[in-house]
């Protein structure tokens, strides 16, 4: 998808680049703020609830802003709903995970507003611990229509053989009991009309049991901010789904919570050659930016292009030993110097949730910036004992 870079990203020419530590993720609280006012309107339009998923984004400093503007976190994990907890402190709580472990269900069940299942078995083992709770969470089953609209294999969860949710042939509606909801997540990166026909493969393979429930969750994967989303379709699916089934509609976002809201701001470190021109920096796809190779995909650069549309065309190279770690080829109006910073864009989302410490490269340093009062705040470094106490 190709950005409108000078407006999307206006906020970087104010960015004192050169006073900054490299590598780091910058986001821009401005930007934040956008998305968040979009998401505040679908949801009150719609009359939904929306839900900020943590695997996407978990920059807790800036919890406070998007729960002021949402209806709470989605977690994927123990140590998730910790955090969401320990640093949000408001809003709803919902979890899901292809499994529980059986030494942490205590805890889990005594965090969550929400406790969604991966499969009937998993209900049946925890479903008596859920009810005793001093605040029993309302629980939920994940189901799999088995309709697939991601393009990349890794990322769909209704791929052939996915462990994520019920199909209906093993579907149990004598397990029905105590199960006040349903969740699907058919989506990454997709618009509204991926959504409508999820909803329509919903409820052609389960649309009879619709109407007992008490609330659907859609999943994430919605892109929600994207300049060219479609959201008056979405407010129309949500309604008309509401309406028909009586049922409340939650989202769970976490990247469009997060798109086109901060960057990734690099070193050149050394260019060397070898057929071609080859610039190192100092930071990495394979620790810092792994979306690059799983995805794949080409972050775009302030200034760049693609190779042959400027005069210098560079491979870009990580700082890890590893041989695939190259980010792309770009091209620029001048040479590259040792030295020089590169910004990359839209590294806010599945970048400091994903990254490693791969080689002992340190975790690049995380700064919030506000373009309309200018302040940075450089809110945490990182150093060795990170990487060491990762080890043993």
């Amino acid at each position: 998808m190709p950005l409108q870079a000078a407006e999307t990203y206006a906020w970087v020419a104010g960015l004192p680049v050169a006073e900054l530590p490299t590598p780091c993720y910058v986001v821009e609280r401005q930007a934040l703020a956008r998305n968040l006012e979009v998401l505040a309107r679908v949801r009150d339009r719609a009359g939904c609830r929306i839900l900020m998923a943590l695997k996407g984004f978990a920059m807790f400093r800036v919890f406070g802003q998007i729960l002021d503007a949402l209806d709470g976190l989605a977690a994927s994990s123990l140590d998730e709903c910790r955090l969401a907890l320990e640093q949000g402190g408001r809003g709803e709580l919902h979890l899901y995970a292809p499994a529980y472990r059986p030494e942490e269900f205590a805890e889990l069940v005594r965090m969550a507003d929400h406790i969604v299942f991966n499969s009937f078995s998993q209900w049946q083992r925890y479903r008596q611990a859920a009810a005793q709770a001093a605040r029993p969470p309302s629980c939920g089953i994940r189901i799999n229509p088995e309709h697939r609209e991601v393009a990349t294999a890794i990322y769909d969860p209704c791929a052939p053989h996915s462990r994520l949710g019920v199909t209906r042939a093993e579907f149990r509606p004598d397990l029905l009991d105590g199960i006040q909801g349903l969740h699907f997540h058919t989506l990454c990166e997709l618009n509204a009309d991926a959504l409508a026909r999820t909803l329509a493969a919903v409820e052609h393979k389960f649309g009879e049991w619709l109407g007992q429930m008490k609330w659907i969750n859609f999943g994430g994967g919605h892109h929600i901010t994207r300049p060219d989303y479609d959201r008056e379709l979405l407010i129309e699916c949500i309604r008309r789904f509401q309406d028909q089934y009586g049922v409340e509609v939650y989202l769970e976002p976490g990247e469009a919570i997060a798109l086109h809201t901060g960057v990734l701001v690099a070193r050149v470190l050394d260019i060397v050659r070898n057929g071609m021109q080859i610039a190192i920096l100092d930071t990495s796809a394979a620790a810092h930016m792994p979306d690059v190779l799983e995805m794949p995909y080409r972050p775009e650069i302030a200034g760049a292009g693609q190779p042959g549309d400027s005069p210098h065309t560079y491979r870009l190279g990580g700082l890890t030993c590893l041989a695939g770690d190259v980010i792309g080829d770009y091209s620029f109006a001048s040479p590259l110097a040792v030295g020089q910073p590169l910004v990359f864009y839209d590294m806010a989302h599945y970048t400091m949730v994903k990254n490693n410490t791969f080689n002992g490269v340190r975790l690049p340093a995380i700064v919030l910036y506000d373009a309309a009062t200018e302040e940075v705040e450089i809110v945490r470094r990182f150093g060795y004992e990170d990487y060491r106490n990762r080890l043993s």
